[in-house]
This record gives C-alpha cells, sequence and structure tokens, in this order.
C-alpha cells in the first residue's frame, strides 16, 4: 500500500523530530555543564583547603612555640629558680603557675619519674612519654597527652631541683592548639583537622570525609601532630572529559541545538515553497507511528536482558565497592566503604565458597576497632546464612586466630582486622581450608555477591563462642622457654596485640614492661605501624629509660613485629630474618628460606652461608603463605615485619610468635643482645619510603619504569634486574626497588648501598626514572 510520493517522507520527518533533537541537545548541554561548573568549584576548593591545610600548621605551630617560650620564661622567673634552688617542689608549682592564666595543672617530679614507673598505665604512658623525651631533649617540649579522663596539652621541661635532675609537668587546656582554627577559613565541602596518631583532637567542615584524610596531610613541626585534609571524590565529567573540554562540548551542544531551533523556521518556509511548485503530499510516518510499526533494537535487547537467564545480583549488592577487594584481604573504609550490611554479604559470599568446598566450620576473631563488633555481627551472619558453622572467639590478634583454626580443627577463619591502616578502615584477611586467600581467589567473592552465585542453607548455620588466648599462650610457652631472663618493653601501639603480648612473654621466661598495652580502637599515642621509624620512638625512650635489654613493637593486629635495642637502633626485619634463618638451619639443613623483594641484598649471601636455601619472591602475606606451600619452605620473611615460622609452628605470619623465638635465640647466647644483632652483616639502607599516587595508576606508572629500565641504553644496564614484583635492580654495590602497593595507592621505594656515595648515585638513578613517569610536581622526597 502507497503512503504517498517517497520523496517527501524525509523532510517530513525531519521538520517533526527537530524540536525534540534540539530539546535532548539542550539536556545534554545541562549535562555537561552542570558536571564542569562541579569540576571547577572542586578545584577551586581544592586550592582553599590546601591554602587552610598550610595556614593551620603554621597556626598550631606557632600556639606550640608561644606555649613553650612561656613556659621557658616561666621557668627562668627568680620565684621560681629559687624554690628550685632550695628543693621546694611545692613552692616551684606555686611560682610557675603565677600569672600563667589558664594552666589546668603542675607537678614537679624528680627525674627518675618512680612513681609514674610503678603503675604506668595509670599514670599515662603518654604523659611518660612526654617527660622522658624532655629529659632527654634538655629543653621545654610540648605534646598531646591523655590526662585528667580527657586529651589536654601537655609540656614538660627538664630542671635541677636542688643539684638533683628532676622535670617539671604542665597541664594545659585542648583550647590552647583547637582555638586556632576558628579563625581558619576552609571550604565547607571538604575536611580539615588536627590528629595525633588515630585521634582527631579538632575537626572543620564535612565530618563524613574525615575518615582517612591523611593523603593530604602535613606534619605539625617535630609535635608528632599533624594537620589532615580532605576533599569529597571529583567527579568525573561525562565521557572523563575536564573542565576546559567539558565547557567546549557545552558550548557546542547549545549552538547545535539553537542553529536546528532557530535555522528549522528558515528551512520550513523553503520546504513549502518548494511542495508547492512540486504538488508534493505531505504523508510521512510520525516518530508514534514508526515505533507502533516497528520497536527499536535497544527495547528488543533490554526484554532479552530481563528474560530471566542472566544472574541477578544479591540484595543490597550495589554497596558493595570492587575497590575493597585487595591483593591480600578484603579492606576499607567504615562507613561508606564497610557497614553491617556489606560485611553480611561478604559473610555469605566466604560461606559460599566454603560450602562449594565441603567445608562448613569456621573461626572468627577481631581486633580492638571500634567498628569491630558490629562487622563482625554482620559477617557472621552472613556465614550462617551460607550454612556454615561459626565459632566465634571474639577480641583475638589475627595470628590468634588462625591458630584458633588449627586448634579448634576448623581449618578455616575469618580475622576482621584493619591491620596497620588508620583507625576508620577495618577489613577481613580469610582462610579457607587451610589457604589465605590473596589474588583472583578474593575478587572472585566479589563477583559471587554481584552474580547472586550464593548458598542459601536450609537452616542457619550453628554459632558457639571460644577463649582460645591461653591455649595460645600454653601451646608457645610448651615450646619456648628462655634460658636466662631478658628484660623487654613491649609496644603494642594499642592494638590487640597487647590484650596477648605481656601474658605471652612473661609466661616464656621474660621481664616484661608494657607500652601502650591497653587496647583503644582509636590509637591515641602512635599508629600501630613498627615498620614506620616514627612510631617506634616512644619505645625507644622507654627501652633505654629501663635499661631493658630489648624493646619489641607489634602493628594493629599483631601479625608484624619491630625490634630496637637498648641503645636504641632500630633492627630492620631483613635482619632478624638472618638471625631466625640461621636458627632453623641448624635443625634443618639445606631447608628453603623465602624472602620479599625489599629485603637487603645480603641475605641471600647469608643464607647459603648457613646451609640454606635462598628465594627472593614478591611481597605480600597471602602470596607468601603460598609461596611457603608450593616450595615447603620452614621460613619466611618480609621486610615489613611479617615472619612466617613452619619449623615448630603452623607456616602463618605471626608477630607475637616471633619475638618469643626471638627471645628465645637471644636468651641462647652469652653476648647481650645488642651485641648478637650487631653481628648481622649490615649495609647504609633506607626504610620503606612511599610517593603518593593518584588511586589505582602505581600498578601501570611501576609497568612504565620497568619497560624504560630494560631498554637498550638504560641507565639500569649493568644491573641485575628482578621484576617479579615492580623493578629491583642490583648492582655490584647496592641495590635499590619500586613496585607498587597492592593496598594503597603509593609507590614503594627502598634503597641499600656499601657507602653513602652509592647510596646517593642509586637513589638518583631513580629519581630520573620516577620524574619522567610520574606527574609535574610530584614529591620526591627521598
Amino acid at each position: 500500500m502507497s503512503h504517498g510520493n517517497e520523496s517527501g517522507r524525509p523532510s517530513a520527518s525531519l521538520g517533526r523530530s527537530t524540536p525534540l533533537l534540539a530539546v535532548l541537545l539542550l539536556l545534554l548541554a545541562a549535562w555537561f555543564g552542570w558536571s564542569t561548573v562541579n569540576q571547577w568549584l572542586q578545584s577551586g576548593a581544592g586550592v582553599a583547603l590546601e591554602q587552610a591545610r598550610d595556614q593551620a600548621v603554621a597556626d598550631v605551630q606557632g600556639a606550640v612555640n608561644a606555649q613553650t617560650a612561656q613556659f621557658a620564661k616561666q621557668l627562668a622567673l627568680a620565684p621560681v629558680t629559687a624554690a628550685l634552688a632550695n628543693g621546694d617542689a611545692a613552692a616551684t608549682v606555686l611560682a610557675v603557675r603565677d600569672k600563667w592564666t589558664g594552666v589546668e595543672d603542675a607537678q614537679v617530679l624528680d627525674a627518675t619519674l618512680a612513681p609514674a614507673y610503678a603503675d604506668p598505665a595509670a599514670f599515662g604512658y603518654s604523659r611518660l612519654a612526654l617527660l622522658e623525651l624532655a629529659l632527654a631533649e634538655g629543653k621545654p617540649v610540648a605534646r598531646v597527652v591523655r590526662d585528667n579522663g580527657g586529651p589536654r596539652l601537655g609540656l614538660a621541661a627538664p630542671v635541677q631541683l636542688q643539684g638533683k635532675a628532676a622535670v617539671v609537668y604542665i597541664r594545659q587546656p585542648m583550647t590552647r592548639l583547637t582555638t586556632v582554627f576558628d579563625s581558619i577559613d576552609s571550604p565547607s565541602r571538604a575536611f580539615l583537622g588536627l590528629r595525633q596518631g588515630g585521634f582527631t583532637i579538632v575537626q572543620k567542615g564535612n565530618s563524613e570525609l574525615g575518615s582517612g584524610a591523611d593523603a593530604l596531610a602535613r606534619p605539625v613541626g617535630e609535635t608528632g601532630l599533624r594537620v589532615v585534609a580532605e576533599l569529597p571524590d571529583v567527579a568525573e565529567g561525562p565521557l572523563g572529559l575536564g573542565v576546559i573540554s567539558g565547557t567546549l562540548v557545552t558550548v557546542l551542544l547549545v549552538a547545535t541545538a539553537l542553529l536546528l531551533l532557530f535555522g528549522r523556521k528558515r528551512l520550513s518556509k523553503l520546504t513549502v515553497l518548494r511542495k508547492k511548485e512540486d504538488g508534493e503530499q505531505d504523508s510521512g510516518l510520525t516518530l508514534q507511528e514508526s515505533l507502533q510499526q516497528e520497536p527499536l533494537p535497544l527495547a528488543a535487547s533490554t526484554r532479552a536482558a530481563d528474560g530471566g537467564d542472566a544472574p541477578r545480583p544479591e540484595p543490597g549488592a550495589e554497596a558493595v565497592v570492587p575497590g575493597i577487594f585487595r591483593a591480600y584481604d578484603i579492606r576499607g573504609v567504615v562507613g561508606t566503604q564497610l557497614t553491617a550490611n556489606v560485611a553480611t554479604l561478604i559473610g555469605h559470599a566466604i560461606g559460599s565458597e566454603m560450602q562449594s568446598q565441603g567445608l562448613r566450620d569456621v573461626v572468627v576473631g577481631r581486633d580492638g576497632r571500634l567498628s569491630g563488633p558490629e562487622l563482625v555481627e554482620g559477617l557472621i551472619e552472613g556465614l550462617r546464612r551460607a550454612g556454615c558453622d561459626v565459632i566465634d572467639i571474639g577480641l583475638a590478634p589475627t595470628p590468634v586466630v588462625y591458630f584458633a583454626s588449627y586448634h579448634l580443627r576448623a581449618g578455616s577463619c575469618v580475622a576482621v582486622t584493619g591491620s596497620h591502616n588508620p583507625p576508620d578502615y577495618n577489613g577481613f584477611k580469610i582462610v579457607i581450608g587451610g589457604e589465605t586467600l590473596s589474588g583472583d581467589a578474593i575478587t572472585d567473592l566479589y563477583r559471587r555477591i554481584q552474580e547472586g552465585r550464593l548458598h542459601h542453607a536450609e537452616s542457619a548455620g550453628s554459632l558457639q563462642q571460644r577463649e582460645v588466648i591461653a591455649d595460645y599462650v600454653q601451646r608457645i610457652a610448651d615450646d619456648v622457654q628462655l634460658d636466662r631472663p631478658l628484660k623487654v618493653v613491649a609496644d603494642a601501639g594499642n592494638g590487640v596485640g597487647g590484650a596477648v603480648a605481656q601474658q605471652l612473654l612473661e609466661a616464656i621466661g621474660a621481664d616484661v614492661i608494657p607500652l601502650y598495652c591497653d587496647v583503644d580502637g582509636s590509637f591515641p599515642n602512635h599508629h600501630p605501624d613498627p615498620s614506620d621509624p616514627h612510631n617506634l620512638q616512644d619505645l625507644v625512650q622507654t627501652v633505654k629509660r629501663f635499661d631493658a635489654d630489648i624493646g619489641v613493637a607489634f602493628d594493629g593486629d599483631a601479625d608484624r613485629l619491630g625490634v630496637v635495642t637498648k641503645e636504641g637502633k632500630i633492627i630492620y626485619a631483613d635482619r632478624l630474618l638472618m638471625l631466625f634463618a640461621a636458627d632453623v638451619l641448624t635443625r634443618n639443613p639445606g631447608a628453603m628460606v623465602i624472602y620479599d623483594v625489599k629485603c637487603t641484598g645480603k641475605l641471600s649471601d647469608y643464607i647459603l652461608r648457613n646451609g640454606g636455601s635462598p628465594m627472593m619472591w614478591k611481597t605480600g602475606h597471602s602470596l607468601m603463605k603460598a609461596k611457603m606451600r608450593e616450595t615447603d619452605a620452614e621460613l619466611a620473611g618480609e621486610m615489613s615485619g611479617h615472619f612466617f615460622f613452619k619449623e615448630r609452628w603452623y607456616g602463618f605470619d605471626d608477630g607475637l610468635y616471633a619475638a618469643a623465638r626471638l627471645l628465645e635465640i637471644l636468651a641462647q647466647r652469652d653476648e647481650s643482645p645488642s651485641e648478637v644483632l650487631d653481628e648481622l652483616p649490615d649495609g647504609i639502607s633506607t626504610p620503606e619510603l612511599k610517593v603518593a599516587v593518584t588511586e589505582g595508576t602505581q600498578h601501570a606508572q611501576v609497568a612504565l619504569i620497568v619497560a624504560a629500565a630494560q631498554a637498550e641504553e638504560s641507565p639500569f644496564a649493568s644491573a641485575r634486574l628482578s621484576t617479579i614484583d615492580g623493578l629491583r635492580a642490583d648492582f655490584n654495590d647496592g641495590w635499590g626497588l619500586v613496585r607498587a602497593s597492592n593496598t594503597t595507592p603509593v609507590l614503594v621505594l627502598r634503597f641499600e648501598a656499601n657507602d653513602e656515595a652509592a647510596l646517593e648515585r642509586i637513589k638518583n638513578l631513580f629519581r630520573e626514572q620516577l620524574r619522567q613517569v610520574l606527574p609535574a610536581g610530584t614529591e620526591l622526597t627521598f
């Protein structure tokens, strides 16, 4: 059937659809324009936030300097010097406080600090650290301390009380520092705060962004404080366009729409005139008629997708973001990335994977983070939905959770822990059937949730509570006993290791001085990461103060170990691994010893000289354990402080057990612990260095560096290159490493050499390579 003159149909259809097309273009223009304006506002807020942050750093430092200067001035007053000369502590206190408004308390303590050390937990570890710092520095110092039931500004200064060393302590209200934030103008949509350790002292702006805020942080001199800042995520423009390109697209869309709307009138007049001349009739199909005759292909494909065969995600799965599924574990920010509902879905996925392997029993434990109880509750609910029988051991270090999976014959376990991450983080370390999940096995849990591949049991699994810490301590103490007592300071950094460390080390025969062993999920004293030398300063002071033989430190969930000598020297984990290897190889000649790419170049030769088989491998506790199973290695270790003993233990990483084995070795020797550790081969080296990069770019940047280093005319041509995990270049006189972190958006570097000149030469080679890859302006402070 004919519909009229065919040649008239396109122009008629175009005429009717032109207004609709113009409206669509204007809507698109509005979308691009809104996104562009939003990006512009966010970029402006970023500049304003950085200015506010820098002002806050300067103002807080100024406030601290003003207080320490006032303190020094008060101590120089004639009544104060007279009271000190007479040995009158009470008169000294009154004279120091004279006309110094706002002082809440003042004390004069003997330099031995005996009353404080009699009960350090009651006196306060942070106050003790402040007093020790003042005695060590020989001048007035200030720190935020916990006193009188809350945070206070503490000041301390060394003095002579009738010729004897003493220290004066002043307690000030926190308003001395917090009021400086009142005058700082920071964007309301951003977050600005003052922190010590993981404790936020004061904050401004959007508190929901305060969960992280360390990427833009700046330290406040040597005060131990830092000003933290965070912007909301910058929304990427449509099609990934930036401000300039987004603006151009917006203008083009508006211009096209206007041309269609206003140019159409002239086009319509010409069309009408032509029709009159040609005698045409407008008989084209309307848009509605076309749709009725033949559905659009898109509609057909949509109906096919709704046919029921496609996998359907579990309800609430949209809240589970892929970014929390990391290389070694699951980890994210509490409240935004991790909630009780997300934990339930993760537990359901873990339980479903267990069921697919014919496993039902699983142990669950948690560290001391404030979010732990809520996440554990959600996790257990999900596991039980899948039909798993759950054994909840409550508050326990991660290695104790691992131990419980063996001890209770479950074979599977989940530790709810944020490890050494900031207080607002939490996560899950997962073992199924004796295998620690990593890589694809972890990301498959995400796919299970999104695809709805979750097992729903006919009846929920069982739940029971068990206490295993006493069994853990007994198991180790039955095997490890010291040949002679050693005095040890144990710094748990307020992590969950504090619930076990003193009990365990005393059980094997050590004299233990606890430091920050009260479990506090806000980590108020210092960050629980012993791989960072700054976090070991209080331990160094306390070891010296007590004339202890050695100091040990643990991370937030106690699966990592840090060590300092009585002289305050930090013994890095790669050198500790030498000591452990020599001991293990005496009973297991030829055994395999695995170490990660960040370890010293002297380790391989040391293992060989002691009759072992060295193997360098990728960084990551899950990857290490997998390689140990593959090679049947007796021992492994990482530069970060993870140690894995299969000999006499279970092969999982355990900082507490490693501390016990270390003390066992040291107690067997006639030399002092410092002398034993000083005998280990050493070079000039750096700790782990970190360069912050944009989220998700670290692996691509390292790939570019590796490619450049392998080029024919590369400055690395004379080095032995290893690319199993980033780029490690070994020269005859040292080595350097750059690798992408699998847990945070940073590049991790480390360097070692025979002398300072070689160290600086190798650093420069890596700096030049990084500058070619990283964005201009990236800070390279190593």
